[in-house]
């Protein structure tokens, strides 16, 4: 049901009311979002910024409402689904697998290193699959049990053990992202950072640490992610220089700083975003065109891709799309983030109001990895404008590309 009175109040006014007519009080729902009542507070008194698009979501969820109108009174029905996605097949088993609590360890706990076998296929069925959420659907629920029974056992192989438990977590962090389930990514973050602690070693914490700056940053607790990122970059920094170290060490440093940029990024802080992001691109150029790192997919294609990001973030759409034009997308290794580079380009231009390439893009996003696009709430948003003004004779290729995607037309 849309407010009635105050048509043109403000997100944070809106928050309140909304807030108060579910009978919440500020410290519940503020807990319910991971942030203080005081920030909560402020969001509401309109001392704070309106929250972006992954915190609304949240707030939605959160005070169970049907239509993102209700919060951001743009005076047309916006519903909740289409930017959240839909909960795939494989989630309840990942969950269930997630959620086993019993601390009995298995009888004949599996063989770390074939674990690790298992984990590095794994990762190359995530990257090369255009479907990579339902194969990591398949995947992970015994990957997870698992490692998690492996990690459990005692002996001298335990610390290994962890170290590939939070790979798992790691891994599973890709596919339980952009669904309806908003704990399972923190839970996994916060497991994969605990279990690199629990094996002391500060590249599985680096690692970690790369998954919560996500969800740190998802939350608009922008401090807390810029701070977690920079403290795992530097516990890294001395071992950079040395030859023995392994190029992965330099790649996950490259990559937090490639966070830190977008953390920036989101907050609108043009020069802080773009020094950490030419920090980050002095790594990728060091460590060469080949260079690819598994879990975040650092490298020079990423990193020129992460500017047109940063543009798109920082509402500089011009250079996004300079960005975009200065790079081929086909050396993006990952099929996933491929799509997803699309994805951001097509917002540039959709920031630009030229829906046609907006459009384009999106369907090439389709056509690179359906299932990336399906789950982003960015271009199902995009969409869903398209699906209420479509470019000039071009409604029936709206239509079917919202079908591909799954949206109603």
């Amino acid at each position: 049901m849309a407010i009635n009175s105050a048509e043109h109040a403000s997100v944070g006014t809106r928050i309140k009311r909304l807030r108060e007519r579910a009978g919440m009080s500020r410290p519940v729902l503020a807990g319910l979002l991971g942030r203080s009542s005081e920030w909560l507070k402020a969001v509401e008194n309109g001392r704070l910024q309106p929250p972006r698009l992954p915190m609304l979501l949240r707030i939605a969820r959160a005070l169970d409402l049907k239509d993102l109108a209700e919060l951001t009174g743009n005076g047309y029905a916006v519903p909740v689904s289409v930017f959240a996605g839909e909960q795939h097949s494989a989630l309840s088993d990942v969950q269930a697998a997630l959620t086993d609590y019993r601390l009995a360890p298995p009888t004949s706990p599996a063989s770390v290193r074939h674990l690790e076998e298992r984990l590095r296929q794994a990762w190359v069925v995530r990257h090369s699959s255009p479907d990579h959420r339902t194969q990591l659907g398949a995947l992970l629920p015994d990957l997870i049990k698992d490692a998690q029974g492996a990690a459990r056992t005692g002996g001298d192989g335990r610390r290994q053990a962890r170290r590939v438990l939070a790979g798992v977590y790691q891994l599973a962090d890709f596919y339980v992202a952009y669904q309806p389930a908003a704990e399972l990514v923190w839970m996994v973050a916060d497991r994969a950072l605990s279990e690199g602690y629990a094996a002391d070693d500060l590249y599985v914490i680096a690692c970690g640490a790369w998954a919560m700056t996500q969800a740190l940053r998802d939350s608009g607790r922008w401090e807390e992610a810029i701070a977690l990122a920079r403290t795992a970059a530097e516990q890294l920094t001395p071992y950079l220089d040395r030859d023995a170290t392994p190029d992965d060490w330099r790649g996950i440093h490259g990559a937090l700083y490639a966070e830190v940029a977008y953390v920036h990024a989101r907050r609108g802080r043009h020069g802080d975003a773009w020094a950490n992001w030419e920090k980050a691109g002095a790594t990728a150029r060091a460590l060469g065109p080949r260079y690819r790192h598994t879990q975040t997919s650092f490298s020079m294609p990423v990193v020129a891709a992460h500017a047109t990001t940063l543009g798109v973030e920082l509402r500089r759409s011009g250079e996004a799309v300079r960005a975009a034009h200065s790079f081929d997308a086909d050396l993006i290794v990952s099929v996933p983030r491929r799509s997803r580079h699309f994805i951001e380009v097509a917002r540039a231009h959709f920031q630009r109001e030229e829906s046609v390439a907006a459009l384009a893009l999106l369907d090439k996003s389709v056509r690179t990895a359906p299932e990336t696009i399906r789950y982003n709430g960015y271009a199902r948003q995009i969409l869903h404008s398209l699906m209420a003004k479509p470019p000039s004779g071009m409604r029936a290729d709206v239509n079917d590309l919202c079908e591909r995607v799954g949206l109603a037309s």
